[in-house]
């Protein structure tokens, strides 16, 4: 019994006193990368971590049996504290098998992380700042940098301790994340070799990308250029996006995977770039092809293309998913429906973008297939400079042979039009000749309808005249009948009074006889008095109905005004005798005699009291109640403020007034309010017309249902 517990307490201390050793990794030249020449010792087994910071942990002889076995590349966002940060040790002992003779070694790390590097407790360098040294932590940008060279011997074990700090990032995707889908921390051995194969492979991605990025953006250019000069050709602008997004792809392309002075946020923005541009210049292909084969977007198209740009970035979350490869092959296959489908129309430029397009999506699906990692550069960069060059030259290529194909119409169109131009030569000769016939035709048409007009309007216008005249008639008739009478009566009693005077001459009564001569005397200056005012309407009467002269002479306005008020009432109530109106008058004295076309003048103001005389004629046959007809008729001197002289006439009436959506149309010429039969439109055309030849001015002021004011006004001096 004694045997077996000793037994069991020796296997108790042999297994504790293992779990406290460290495990030595041997290293070889056969685990050298051939095309790299590093060993990426991060993911072997061997690492011991240790949370925390204690630069003592660095020694090479110390106890660690309290670490935990824990590879780097398992860092992960569970190790992180209440502020993000992830701190910790790791240890691994090394060996070199006896290959390694007189081997420059380095190592170096590619992480974001700050680490300081420490080989049998020395520290060798640090990448980033930790913070150990007092100074704010400071991520790894130099990823690539120079390796921190060290001297180890074979056959000898060594220490090498790495002290990581990194706070987890809250920009999608988290710097460090599960240990699945982790961003490994790279801990490498370089070899000798390392950096001349690094300093090749800088000038190759930096050569190769240069001329891609070149290319495709000489090549937007151009297309866009092309795109301004020709906005209506639609298919120039998808190509220019098209090649466009294929040169943004390439720079984002170039900065995210080369370029290693960038911030992580920054590198991840350039990331997301390029899986962006890269989704939208895949889903042009599609477009410019239903556009140049003239065929219909429909709704699943423009679906699938959504869901694509979706799929394609979902690499960003996913970075081993199958489903992008997939997607690929998925448009691939609405590429060759497009192409197969349209293979009966396909023409002469046409070609140039389809084998474009199909070398494009080729070489996609060739790296798609074979990038698993290990892809060797030759055919790497075969890969790439398919997929970038194809469609940008085949859309190239496209255009010079669409530049062939219209150069070739314009020759034939041109061919046409010299063919045609001759033959309608002759027809343009003839029609020219019918042309000019028919123009002469309709010139003398013209002119005879233009003849008609003027006759017409002169017609119209006497007419107009006549109507005036007519409504003086029967006003003339009754003013020259009262001197008549006058005349007629003290004639008859001149020949009663010479009766009488010869009588008392024979009886001797001298100074009877000389009393009856007084008065016979004052009955012959009444009938001269009398006499001459018949004469006066008369000459009246025959001015207004001859045409003006043209010729202004002075004239009393007052005492014109006055007259033509008489004879237009006069005229009414010969007409109509149950026609009654009060007329008013309000003459400024010291006007005196203008100089006017009084036939003219006459005539407005005859026109505007007709007119004024009718609206209260037509009021007062709807019997409003307590209303009487008013027209008033006045005259005033003027004196504007700059210093010339004139004089106002104002045809003022109580009738109902002028509604205002007539209101613009009163001066119109044929233009009336009144049935048909009783106005010819022209009266206050006419009028408006001579006062402007007066250079005056005439216009209106109307309430509905109180009356209406025409005022116009004429200078003297």
């Amino acid at each position: 019994m004694k045997s077996l517990i000793t037994c069991l307490l020796l296997l108790f201390v042999g297994i504790n006193f293992c779990t406290a050793q460290d495990t030595t990794v041997l290293l070889s030249p056969a685990l050298f990368d051939k095309t790299t020449d590093q060993i990426l010792i991060g993911a072997k087994d061997g690492w011991y971590f240790k949370a925390g910071n204690d630069t003592t942990w660095a020694k090479k002889d110390m106890d660690i049996s309290s670490w935990k076995k824990m590879k780097p590349v398992e860092l992960s966002v569970k190790l992180a504290d209440k502020n993000g940060k992830v701190e910790g040790w790791f240890r691994l002992k090394i060996k070199l098998d006896e290959s390694f003779k007189n081997t420059s070694l380095g190592l170096n790390t590619g992480t974001w992380a700050a680490s300081d590097v420490y080989l049998d407790g020395q520290w060798l360098g640090s990448s980033g700042n930790t913070g150990s040294n007092g100074a704010p932590f400071k991520e790894n940008r130099i990823r690539n940098g120079l390796p921190i060279q060290i001297d180890l011997s074979a056959g000898k074990e060594y220490i090498i301790a790495l002290h990581v700090v990194d706070y987890v990032s809250p920009f999608p995707p988290a710097r460090l994340q599960s240990e699945d889908s982790g961003l490994p921390l790279l801990i490498t051995l370089t070899g000798p070799k390392f950096i001349l194969i690094r300093e090749k492979n800088t000038i190759t991605w930096t050569t190769y990308p240069t001329i891609w990025n070149s290319v495709c953006a000489v090549l937007s250019l151009l297309f866009w250029l092309l795109y301004i000069q020709n906005p209506k050709e639609k298919n120039l602008l998808l190509i220019a996006l098209c090649v466009t997004f294929f040169t943004l792809n390439g720079f984002c392309t170039t900065a995210s995977g080369r370029n290693s002075d960038l911030s992580y946020v920054s590198d991840r923005l350039v990331f997301y770039g390029t899986n962006l541009f890269g989704a939208l210049m895949f889903i042009m292909i599609p477009l410019i092809l239903a556009n140049v084969f003239k065929r219909k977007v429909t709704v699943y198209l423009k679906l699938f293309l959504i869901v694509f740009v979706i799929v394609f970035n979902s690499v960003i979350l996913w970075p081993s998913s199958i489903i992008v490869p997939i997607c690929v092959f998925a448009l691939f296959g609405v590429c060759i429906y497009y192409v197969v489908s349209s293979w009966k129309h396909l023409r002469g430029a046409q070609w140039a973008i389809v084998a474009g397009i199909m070398l494009t999506l080729f070489w996609s699906l060739l790296y798609v297939i074979n990038d698993n990692g290990s892809l060797p550069l030759p055919y790497e960069l075969l890969y790439i400079t398919g997929i970038v060059l194809s469609i940008p030259l085949g859309l190239l290529v496209y255009v010079s042979l669409r530049f062939k194909e219209i150069i070739k119409e314009v020759n034939d169109n041109a061919k046409q039009v010299v063919q045609l131009s001759e033959e309608k030569k002759d027809n343009a000769l003839h029609q020219q000749k019918i042309l000019q016939e028919e123009v002469n035709r309709q010139t003398a048409e013209i002119r005879t309808t233009l003849d008609n007009l003027k006759a017409t309007q002169s017609q119209l216008i006497q007419s107009e005249k006549m109507a005036s005249l007519g409504e003086l008639t029967a006003g003339i008739a009754h003013e020259i009948q009262n001197p008549l009478n006058f005349v007629n009566n003290f004639s008859e009693v001149n020949k009663e009074l010479v009766d009488e005077m010869q009588a008392e001459l024979k009886a001797g009564k001298i100074e009877d006889a000389i009393a009856i001569s007084n008065d016979i005397k004052e009955n012959e200056e009444k009938i001269n008095h009398h006499g001459k005012r018949a004469d006066a309407i008369v000459k009246g009467m025959l001015q207004h109905s001859r045409s003006s002269s043209g010729v202004k002479e002075p004239t009393d306005i007052n005492a014109l005004a006055d007259e033509y008020l008489r004879l237009a009432y006069h005229g009414l109530r010969a007409k109509d005798k149950s026609f009654n109106a009060t007329m008013k008058t309000d003459f400024d004295k010291t006007i005196g005699n203008i100089n006017i076309i009084p036939q003219d003048i006459g005539r407005v103001i005859l026109n505007l009291i007709t007119n004024a005389f009718y609206v209260v004629d037509e009021k007062k046959k709807q019997n409003p109640t307590g209303y009487e007809p008013l027209v008033t008729v006045s005259t005033k001197a003027l004196t504007p403020p700059s210093g010339g002289r004139g004089v106002m006439i104002k045809v003022e009436d109580n009738g109902n007034g002028i509604p205002q959506k007539v209101l613009d149309k009163i001066f119109q010429p044929f233009f009336t309010t009144k049935p048909t039969g009783q106005g010819t439109g022209l009266g206050l055309s006419l009028s408006y017309d001579i006062v402007k030849a007066h250079g005056g001015e005439l216009k209106v002021e109307t309430n509905e249902g109180e009356g209406s004011v025409f005022i116009f006004q004429l200078p003297t001096a």
